[in-house]
């Protein structure tokens, strides 16, 4: 039921994407800045407290109604599987920007791609030359791709089924959204942050472990190894390193490189020195786009196939 309700929404999504303002996230964002307004004390375990509402609220009735469907007929449950899939899979959500982007970058208009550039990521891009348009990119694609998708499929092959997406969703949101830049002086998310690190502590890896399976293994097993601890995020450098190294795309800047480096020896950042190496590949330009949305579809095909081999189990046993 679970591969049936990923192949649909998937289908669906590609004639009808579900808009990122939809009225259903629209909602979830005011529960949760009421939420972080009555909860936000100043301390972590307010941060706590507020996070386990959001998912008690969210997440209870979606299981609680698939298994009260349950008892109604397959049917129904497959539809409410459906339902919810639509609503937390996120395939094609920022898919037009990435595509729009590297329209201009093919046409060398810099001034709309740093535009749709600002408009997806909501950073100041206006000083980005090509390749950092072409990196940022890339990047935000393999990680939008990762948490709206892959991250996912992992957690609705558990066995609470499309409450196990609305988890994995939730988490993500509250992670970003409480720890965003007017908060960093705040403790109220850091609870929210440890959370989702732990949540996506495996399919972090499922996913660099497909990037370097779909793509050159070895360059991306070995900027894995060398180098995901050295992004501010080691989750968030894990992906950016495999798909990076799968591709053979240089992702990532010299200071990311070197965050567990002390910072006298960031700002002498040195290619030549081996504990602050530069990771491997060529520079990100208007063909890594191109790369990297072969990489995504391939991976995508791997984790159906994974899909498709644990419903055939389910079924044989």
């Amino acid at each position: 039921m679970t591969l049936f309700s990923i192949l649909l929404v998937l289908l669906i999504e590609q004639f009808k994407p579900l808009r990122a303002d939809n009225p259903v996230y629209a909602w979830i964002r005011i529960f949760a800045a009421r939420v972080e307004h009555s909860f936000n004390a100043g301390q972590p375990e307010h941060g706590r407290m507020g996070w386990l509402v959001m998912l008690s609220v969210l997440v209870v009735p979606v299981l609680v109604v698939y298994w009260l469907l349950a008892l109604v007929g397959p049917l129904a449950q497959f539809a409410w599987s459906v339902l919810i899939v639509y609503l937390t899979l996120g395939f094609r959500h920022y898919s037009h920007y990435f595509t729009a982007i590297q329209a201009a970058l093919n046409d060398s208009d810099l001034t709309e791609a740093r535009r749709l550039l600002a408009e997806w990521t909501h950073q100041d891009v206006r000083d980005l030359d090509a390749p950092e348009i072409a990196r940022l990119s890339v990047e935000n694609a393999l990680i939008t791709t990762h948490r709206h998708v892959f991250g996912v499929f992992f957690w609705l092959l558990l066995p609470i089924g499309p409450a196990g997406a609305v988890i994995y969703r939730v988490a993500e949101y509250l992670a970003r959204v409480w720890n965003a830049p007017e908060m960093k002086d705040e403790s109220f998310g850091v609870f929210a942050r440890k959370a989702f690190d732990l949540i996506d502590w495996l399919p972090a890896r499922l996913t660099a472990i497909a990037f370097a399976i779909v793509g050159n293994f070895e360059d991306a097993v070995y900027a894995w190894r060398n180098f995901a601890r050295r992004w501010s995020n080691e989750t968030t450098g894990i992906i950016l390193a495999a798909g990076g190294g799968a591709m053979g795309v240089r992702l990532g800047t010299p200071a990311e490189y070197a965050s567990d480096i002390p910072e006298p020896d960031v700002t002498a950042y040195d290619s030549s020195v081996g504990d602050i190496e530069i990771l491997p590949g060529e520079e990100p330009s208007a063909r890594a786009l191109q790369s990297t949305v072969g990489l995504i579809w391939r991976a995508l095909l791997l984790w159906i196939l994974l899909l498709l081999l644990v419903s055939v189990a389910n079924w044989l046993g």
